[in-house]
């Protein structure tokens, strides 16, 4: 059961074999002005001992070990063991500059009726600042029609009441990516997001295991407007712009995979995209 406590905050930290960066990130939710009464590390199967001694290091964090199930499982699990109105994701390889938690949650104190939170975000690619492309600059109110192309809200930005988490059905642990863009996606057609328009945390890539970086992304998105399209009641204006970004992803995945000899990709996506024309 959440806590009485409206203003109170839960931090999900899924983790995998992430000894590199996990004690920066974890450093950087300890440097907040305003600490998350909740600090939750899912640990998701690492085999590096990444997460041994966590505890003594940071006191009064839950370290909770699972079987390696995917980020989605872990996220999952992080959000039923809270116990806040507010959850916050926190990918164990970024990290949340001082003042993050503070000024989203004033933010959410002085816009009644917002129940998501977002920021805009500083990319370090290989341990230089890299400039964000126009189309990842984000947005505030409905922005469901800017979540269609990419994925519009980054995890290690948001935070997000633990009803509305729970009344969409939390993240979907059958897409191995773009989970994010599927959750945000339900979400945006239904409320409008709340923007502070300031970089508010550093979203660290390069690394060889970072989710982003697996090919065929579009190949996951196009599932999740399947999905959408199939049991979405949303604005019919929405689902036609969702059905016109899947014929748009389909015919893209389809002509590169035809391309690249890979007839398994070109008919499985053939046949969502056959649906929707």
């Amino acid at each position: 059961m959440p806590s009485s406590n409206p203003d109170r905050l839960a931090v999900v930290i899924p983790t995998y074999n992430r000894g590199r960066s996990i004690r920066r990130c974890l450093d950087s939710v300890y440097s907040q002005t305003r600490l998350p009464d909740e600090i939750i590390v899912v640990d998701d199967g690492s085999t590096d001992g990444s997460t041994l001694g966590l505890k003594d290091q940071f006191p009064g964090i839950q370290v909770i070990s699972q079987e390696n199930q995917g980020v989605s499982a872990a996220r999952n699990t992080g959000i039923g063991y809270a116990n806040s109105n507010w959850i916050a994701f926190l990918d164990s390889d970024d990290v949340w500059l001082d003042s993050k938690c503070e000024k989203q949650l004033e933010a959410l104190c002085h816009n009644p009726g917002h129940e998501i939170c977002h920021t805009q975000e500083i990319w370090i690619y290989n341990g230089r600042e890299k400039r964000l492309p126009l189309n990842y600059h984000k947005r505030g109110g409905w922005i469901f029609p800017h979540c269609l192309p990419v994925c519009a809200i980054s995890p290690s930005t948001a935070i997000v009441s633990r009803e509305l988490l729970i009344s969409v059905g939390l993240f979907d642990e059958t897409l191995p990516a773009c989970e994010d863009y599927d959750l945000w996606l339900r979400i945006a057609s239904r409320h409008p997001i709340l923007l502070v328009d300031e970089p508010l945390i550093e979203k660290h890539g390069g690394h060889e295991d970072q989710l982003s970086n697996q090919r065929g992304l579009d190949l996951y998105r196009i599932q999740a407007l399947e999905k959408f399209l199939n049991n979405s009641n949303s604005k019919t204006e929405y689902k036609e712009l969702a059905r016109e970004t899947l014929l748009e992803k389909g015919n893209i995945v389809i002509h590169g995979a035809e391309k690249n000899g890979n007839t398994e990709v070109a008919n499985r996506v053939s046949v969502i995209r056959d649906r929707f024309i």
